[in-house]
Order: C-alpha cells, then sequence, then structure tokens
C-alpha cells in the first residue's frame, strides 16, 4: 500500500523518526496546502503523533486564492488534530524595493519582479519558522521532493556554472530537514489519494513565464524523451558529486589549517581547481553567502599579488580580497544601494 510504503521510506530516512533522540525534538512543518505539504504533514503526524507536530502556514495575501489556502489548512489541521500558527503578511509589508508581477509584461521583467517577491516570501516563512523552531527547541521540515530536486538540480546548472549548482538541496542543514527528499510529486500525491486528503493547485506554478515552470514542463519532458531514467540518473550524479564534494572540502579544510587567509604564493603553487576552492571557501566564511565567482578571480589575484604593495578586488557577492604584504584575506563588503533582499536557492518553499 502506497502509504505504508511513503511512511517507511520517510522513517528509514531518520530525518522524522530519531531513535537516538527521546523524546524526539518537535517538528515545525511549514504546510502550504499543496500535495507535497500535506503529505508531508500527514506522514509526520503518523510517525510522531499530532503532539509531535506543529504547522506553520504563512497567508502573503497577494493571490485570490490565499483565503481559501488558509482554510484549507486550518480544517487539514484540525482533521490531524495538529496545532496550527497562522502567519498574515499581506501587501502593506512588502518592501517598496521588491515589485510584484502585473497582468501584462515581458517575460524578463515578470520573472524578475517574481523572483523578488518569491524571495521576500521566502525569507519572511523561513524566519517564521525559525521562531517557532527557536521556542520549541524544534526542527523545521519542508515538503521538498526528489520531483523539486531535479528541477533545483536544471535550473541551477542553467543559471550558475560550477559543481554545486549540480549538488542540489541537502536533506539537512541545521534545523532544516527536508523528510521527502527521496520521494516523488507522483508519490506524495498518491499518498493523499489513497489517506482522502485534498490538497490546493498554485495557478501560477503553471506559467510558463517564469523559468522553474519551462523546465518542469519543456526541460523535464525533453530529457525524459533522450532517456526514461533522466530524472534518477540527475538525482544518482547528484548524490555521487555530494559525497565527492566532502572529500574536497577536507582537502581545503586541511590546506587552510583554521586560517582566514592565504600567502599568494602559496596560492600560486596550488593546483588550479584547489586553489579556486580555497578562494571560495575565504570568500564565503567572509561574507556569509554564497559566492561561487570567487574562484574564477585566481589569475587576477595572482597578478596582483605579483605588483607588490597593497591591492584590493571585488571578487561577487559582498566579499572582497585584500592583498597586503604578500597576503590575501577576505572581507566582507557592505551591501550595494538598491539591492534587493538576499534569494534563497530556487524553490525553498
Amino acid at each position: 500500500m502506497i502509504c505504508d510504503e511513503v511512511r517507511e521510506q520517510v522513517r528509514a530516512g531518520g530525518l522524522l523518526a530519531r531513535e537516538d533522540l527521546v523524546p524526539a525534538r518537535p517538528i515545525i512543518a511549514m504546510v502550504s496546502g499543496g500535495r507535497d505539504s500535506t503529505c508531508l504533514l500527514d506522514v509526520a503526524v503518523a510517525l510522531l503523533g499530532p503532539a509531535g507536530v506543529r504547522a506553520l502556514h504563512v497567508n502573503y495575501g497577494l493571490r485570490e486564492q490565499a483565503g481559501a489556502d488558509e482554510r484549507h489548512c486550518v480544517a487539514l489541521c484540525r482533521q490531524l488534530e495538529v496545532e496550527l500558527e497562522v502567519v498574515r503578511a499581506g501587501r502593506s509589508s512588502i518592501p517598496r524595493a521588491v515589485g510584484a508581477v502585473g497582468a501584462e509584461g515581458s517575460r524578463g521583467s515578470a520573472e524578475g519582479s517574481r523572483g523578488n517577491l518569491q524571495a521576500w516570501a521566502r525569507e519572511l516563512r523561513y524566519a517564521e519558522a525559525a521562531r517557532m523552531a527557536q521556542e520549541a527547541d524544534g526542527l523545521i521540515a519542508t515538503g521538498h521532493t526528489a520531483s523539486d530536486q531535479v528541477e533545483t538540480i536544471l535550473y541551477r546548472l542553467s543559471a550558475s556554472p560550477g559543481r554545486r549548482a549540480l549538488l542540489g538541496m541537502v536533506a539537512s542543514e541545521g534545523r532544516l530537514i527536508r523528510p521527502l527528499l527521496a520521494l516523488t510529486r507522483e508519490q506524495t500525491a498518491a499518498y493523499c489519494q489513497a489517506r482522502g486528503l485534498q490538497w490546493r493547485e498554485d495557478a501560477s506554478n503553471d506559467d510558463e513565464r517564469f523559468a522553474r515552470t519551462r523546465v518542469r514542463h519543456g526541460l523535464l519532458p525533453a530529457l525524459r524523451a533522450v532517456h526514461p531514467a533522466a530524472e534518477a540518473n540527475v538525482l544518482r550524479t547528484a548524490s555521487l558529486l555530494r559525497e565527492e564534494t566532502e572529500l574536497l572540502e577536507e582537502l581545503v579544510t586541511k590546506e587552510l589549517a583554521g586560517a582566514s587567509s592565504i600567502a599568494i604564493a602559496r596560492l600560486g603553487e596550488l593546483p588550479a581547481a584547489l586553489a579556486r576552492l580555497v578562494l571560495v571557501r575565504l570568500a564565503e566564511d567572509a561574507s556569509g553567502a554564497y559566492v561561487p565567482q570567487a574562484g574564477e578571480r585566481v589569475q587576477e589575484l595572482l597578478a596582483l599579488g605579483r605588483r607588490g604593495g597593497r591591492a584590493e578586488l571585488h571578487v561577487g557577492g559582498q566579499a572582497g580580497a585584500v592583498i597586503e604584504d604578500g597576503v590575501l584575506e577576505m572581507v566582507r563588503l557592505p551591501p550595494r544601494a538598491g539591492s534587493g533582499p538576499a534569494g534563497l536557492p530556487p524553490h525553498e518553499s
């Protein structure tokens, strides 16, 4: 039976049912009303009981269906006997720098505006979830699936070069867990149908103006036409690369040995790949953000170092390199005027 299979698969993943935690930490389930978050909530209740689960729904008030989505989540949590917290935002809380998608406009402008709006919405709901998790000393659970993982990898690969684009989302990072990451969207739908659970559909997910929709409805079918196991192969590749990345990160850690800087002469001696990774690590440690482009500045920095004296170079994001007395150090730069909210990876919902 699909329900037993899904629950066992999630239980075996160990993120919701940790035998080493007695009692288990409470789960804050982020619930939108869609099939994936509905499946997540029901599975969490089945594994932990209603008392071990709390739910969060954020009503942004931006869609005509927002009120119906909220009522659906209220009814679902009442049915499952789960405590629900609803946060209502509304248009008045949107920063002025963040635009909304209008009824008309080009694909580019619509996607850019929606991207800013989605970044704001992600930051809001994750901040609220973090608050709840902190209060309860719990974990934040999202309904991301293997289907989301494939779309995320393909989107990042198209938009951001580098190894990390192929790694996808991790199952656990800090308080955040993704218990459904091994399940497909088809499995979560089948689970909900078998359990008699209704879900809400977001019509914007089928809007071809936006990149993720084009990946889902255009790129993925094309890849399946090339090979029926295309999605499984993407996921397997990501898994292998993640294991190999752990080894590479150990090499970077060993090279830096806890330092926040590196001698320019030493940087020039390193293999090209390791030099790139060292720069990225230093830039990201300094800025606290994702700066993959820093690795492309190795030769520029080596050239600046050969000139002697003091030199500075912006290497991407809010990271800047400072070279002085033959030593390279990364510093965090102030945000540029007019920049919007810091975005999370695509589809961090």
